[in-house]
């Protein structure tokens, strides 16, 4: 379900995820006079039935929503989807939007809401999606004699099963923002990256001055793979001023 292809003359498709029916009619009738084609779902099974009918390209996710709510289904998306994601909080509350975006959203909205900030914040997440590079290129190219499992640091990554394993040991937890770093920087051996390019391949999105995720993901990671989680990184490098590095032993 992750991936698919839209032909460039078809108009992008958003899904509204919202339990307020007159949110719901009042977007689909103002993105879809702006152009593009718009379905609406009133739950998170809802959601997933329109996702299962038609993946669309961006998903507006109210993150307060009856059952579950928005931060579970972001999740989900992330995991199971290749779409863009902008959620629509009820305040401007910090603590949602900071986890929010460390699940991997791409964006945010605060209601009340002008439709015209919603509508800017959703052409600037398309256009990420669209620069994205290919994922043959974040990716080193697959072989059929390619090892599925990879090694890094003190543990091994299975690539098709999106695990990590620890070297002699058992599974160790990793979450889905954690394996994509992981690919990442496993198709980019000692090559410097950095958090706007580390961002671009895993959550389409560009990093900004106050968005800490990147390097909150890399202290969790860190913890897993470096041989010593107490003495300086030799598997994870930082770069002063530039970025990430990924040293293979």
């Amino acid at each position: 379900m992750r991936g698919r292809m839209r032909r460039m003359d078809t108009p992008a498709r958003l899904l509204i995820v919202d339990d307020d029916a007159s949110v719901r009619a009042m977007l689909r009738e103002y993105l879809g006079d702006h152009g593009y084609a718009v379905a609406e779902a009133g739950s998170g099974a809802e959601m997933r039935e329109q996702i299962e009918r038609e993946p669309p390209d961006v998903v507006l996710l109210d993150l307060r929503l009856p059952g579950e709510d928005g931060l579970t289904l972001a999740r989900w998306l992330r995991e199971h989807v290749d779409v863009g994601i902008v959620m629509v909080t009820a305040s401007g509350d910090v603590i949602d939007r900071v986890v929010g975006l460390e699940i991997g959203a791409d964006d945010y909205v605060a209601k009340p809401f002008d439709p015209r900030e919603l509508l800017a914040r959703v052409k600037s997440v398309l256009r990420r999606l669209q620069a994205r590079p290919p994922a043959a290129a974040a990716e080193a190219p697959a072989s059929s004699a390619a090892p599925a499992r990879k090694r890094f640091g003190r543990c091994e990554v299975d690539l098709d099963s999106r695990r990590m394993f620890e070297i002699g040991g058992g599974e160790v937890t990793i979450t889905a923002m954690e394996f994509d770093l992981l690919r990442v920087f496993l198709a980019n051996p000692n090559r410097v990256l950095s958090r706007d390019q580390l961002l671009l391949h895993t959550r389409n999105r560009e990093w900004e001055p106050f968005d800490r995720s990147i390097d909150i993901r890399i202290g969790r990671l860190r913890r897993k793979v470096e041989p010593d989680p107490n003495a300086e990184p030799r598997c994870i490098r930082t770069v002063r001023n530039a970025g990430y590095m990924f040293v293979p032993d």
